[in-house]
C-alpha cells in the first residue's frame, strides 16, 4: 500500500499480516536468530568482526543514502535528515562497536533500538520511498541491525544496563522531543512523528496531534521498565530457548 505525501516520493506502507509482511519478517527473524545463535559459538575476535561489520554497514548506509538522494536531486531537509528515532539509533549503532566506552550509548540504544526496531518491523512505513530495491532492502537491513546489535552486545560482550538507564533514556528522549518538535515546524518536517502521526496503523498511536505524543510518553514508561527487567534475565537466554 502506498500513501502519497507532499514530497516527491510517496511513503510505502506494508499492511500488517499481509503476505509481504509475513515474508519480510520471517527473513528478518531468521537472520536475527541465526546471528545470535552463531554468535554463541564464536570466539571474542570473531564476535568483534561481526559487531564491526554491523557498524560499518550502518555507517555506510548513513553516509551513502543521503548522498544518493542529494546527487539525484531529491534530498530534502524536511525528510532526509537522520532525525527519526530509528535514524538516531542507527547513527549510534554505527559508531558503538568502535568505542571503548560504550555504556551510556548502549543504555540509550538498547531501548530505542529494540523498541524502534520492533515497531518498524510490525508496522513498516518507508518514508519518501523511491521504489528502488536498494531503498527497500536498506530499510530492513538498518532496522534489523539496530534491533539485534544491543542483544548481541548483551549476549556476547556481557554488557548490562546501568541502574539509571531507564531514567536517563526517558530524559534524553524528551530532550530530543524538545529540540526536534520546533525544528519540524521550522522546516516542515515530521521527524520522530512529532508533527503528525505515522500513516501506518500503529496501536501506540491514539488520537490526533498533540494527544498521540502524550500517549507515546505514557506507553514509553512501561516499555522501558519491561525491557530493563527483561535484560536482567538475559534477552540472550530467551533467544537461546527459541533456537
Amino acid at each position: 500500500m502506498i500513501f502519497i505525501t507532499n514530497t516527491k516520493y510517496p511513503n510505502y506502507i506494508i499492511d500488517f499480516l499481509s503476505e509481504e509482511w509475513q515474508r519480510n519478517n520471517f527473513i528478518v527473524l531468521t537472520f536475527m536468530f541465526a546471528l545470535l545463535f552463531v554468535g554463541r559459538f564464536l570466539n571474542k575476535k570473531q564476535n568483534a568482526f561481526v559487531l564491526y561489520t554491523m557498524g560499518v554497514i550502518l555507517m555506510f548506509s548513513s553516509i551513502y543514502s543521503p548522498m544518493r538522494s542529494y546527487l539525484s536531486g531529491n534530498w530534502n531537509i524536511a525528510t532526509d535528515l537522520p532525525l527519526h528515532l530509528c535514524g538516531i539509533s542507527a547513527l549510534i549503532c554505527s559508531v558503538l562497536p568502535f568505542l571503548k566506552r560504550k555504556q551510556a550509548l548502549f543504555d540509550f540504544v538498547f531501548y530505542t533500538g529494540i523498541i524502534g526496531g520492533i515497531m518498524s518491523m510490525l508496522t513498516p512505513q518507508m518514508n519518501s520511498f523511491d521504489g528502488s530495491q536498494f531503498a527497500y532492502l536498506e530499510y530492513y537491513v538498518r532496522h534489523s541491525i539496530i534491533l539485534v546489535m544491543p542483544i548481541f552486545l548483551l549476549q556476547n560482550y556481557g554488557m548490562e544496563l546501568s541502574r539509571k538507564s531507564m531514567i536517563n533514556t526517558f530524559l534524553n528522549l524528551n530532550i530530543l522531543l524538545i529540540i526536534i518538535m520546533p525544528f519540524n515546524f521550522y522546516v516542515g518536517g515530521n521527524y520522530m512523528y512529532l508533527a503528525e502521526p505515522p500513516q501506518v496503523n500503529n496501536p501506540l498511536v491514539i488520537g490526533e496531534w498533540p494527544y498521540y505524543v502524550l500517549w507515546f510518553e505514557v506507553f514509553l514508561v512501561p516499555l522501558l521498565v519491561f525491557l530493563f527487567y527483561l535484560s536482567k534475565i538475559r534477552l540472550s537466554q530467551i533467544f537461546r530457548a527459541a533456537v
